[in-house]
């Protein structure tokens, strides 16, 4: 479900701003509606102003225009500890004088929890992410993926509705990051909670959420579910954050219905999909992503290619080409019985469908 309008929202930023010096905008005019159980992910590049939000919405800076609102209610003026969110950052923030129980009833006495209900909520959220059995060691006793695991606990042990997590994976290697990610998606769609989440890895995004928000210089750019964010990006910023892409600058010729007719720089003419171009003779880039990409000469899109480096990758083959007078342009080869065997400094031919080539914003 995506929220249609504020009332709607379990979460909302209404025109919200935010500047540290009263010149600069880190975040500018955000409109954003996050539905309750909805897990949407803020991404970008470091600076893009994604955190900056995050922390607006737990208490910890304040919007300079805007209202941000939960459940309908603006929450401005309310102190973090009255917002009722749990949170979770990269550097765990775990009390290492305190053993893993101990911890995890901090917040409940701050909320003046009897002890009987408080050492049942401990246990329920410890249960949720595996780590029963460690109540009474203390943080430096963990490793640092049970150390998350305890941080995520924290944040969900009084039962809140609306948890932050701000690149709460960051620290830890790849093979754990990724088991958790599916740890921490499988937690909320059992509890049904609403999470907003920060990171700058595209990967992680696209594993976790229903929504991503992909920020650059305070605005987002496009708000959307992962598949399509990869398969219809917008503009040239999303389409080249997200994933790997190819990119081709020209001039549009011609347009032809949804299509149009673009004069490659590199002296080839290519049709593509008009999804965010200027008009005839302004210029224009081209996204084809390079599993799209064939070794053939048949389709409305056909070229001379040059092979200039083959990288193996179990899977699949990574071939770096020279195509129009481009020489990081990438083709995606499976590593499958029948496909051409390619060698570098060899010509080949390259095709691809213009219903896989979107022509966005030079």
């Amino acid at each position: 479900m995506t929220p249609e309008n504020l009332e709607d929202a379990f979460v909302a930023f209404d025109h919200v701003q935010k500047s540290y010096d009263g010149e600069v905008l880190v975040v500018k005019d955000l409109n954003l509606q996050i539905a309750k159980g909805e897990f949407v992910t803020m991404l970008g590049p470091s600076g893009s102003g994604k955190s900056t939000c995050l922390m607006m919405l737990a208490g910890f800076e304040v919007a300079t225009h805007g209202d941000i609102l939960l459940n309908g209610q603006p929450i401005n003026n309310i102190p973090p500890h009255k917002r009722g969110i749990g949170m979770v950052f990269q550097n765990y923030a775990l009390f290492p004088h305190m053993t893993v129980g101990e911890n995890l009833s901090f917040p409940l006495e701050v909320r003046k929890m009897g002890k009987s209900d408080r050492e049942a909520k401990v246990r329920r959220a410890l249960d949720m992410v595996q780590m029963g059995d460690f109540i009474n060691r203390r943080p430096a006793q963990l490793s640092g993926g049970q150390q998350q695991r305890i941080a995520l606990a924290r944040a969900l042990v009084f039962e809140a509705e609306l948890v932050l997590m701000d690149e709460p994976l960051g620290a830890l290697d790849k093979q754990l990051r990724e088991h958790m990610q599916y740890e921490i998606k499988h937690i909320h769609e059992q509890l049904g909670i609403t999470v907003v989440y920060v990171t700058h890895d595209q990967s992680e995004a696209l594993t976790m959420s229903d929504r991503v928000a992909v920020f650059d210089d305070g605005v987002i750019k496009q708000l959307a579910k992962p598949a399509d964010l990869y398969e219809l990006p917008e503009n040239a910023f999303v389409a080249q954050f997200i994933g790997e892409n190819n990119k081709l600058e020209g001039v549009v010729r011609a347009r032809e219905g949804e299509n149009v007719i673009v004069d490659l720089d590199g002296g080839m003419t290519a049709r593509a999909l008009a999804v965010n171009c200027g008009a005839v003779g302004e210029r224009t880039m081209l996204s084809i992503r390079p599993e799209r990409v064939s070794l053939t000469d048949d389709g409305p899109n056909s070229t001379d290619a040059l092979v200039k480096e083959l990288i193996y990758l179990g899977d699949h083959i990574r071939c770096r080409m020279s195509v129009s007078g481009h020489d990081d342009f990438i083709v995606k080869v499976p590593n499958a019985s029948g496909h051409k065997h390619l060698i570098v400094g060899e010509n080949t031919k390259v095709s691809w469908q213009t219903e896989d080539c979107r022509a966005l914003d030079a």
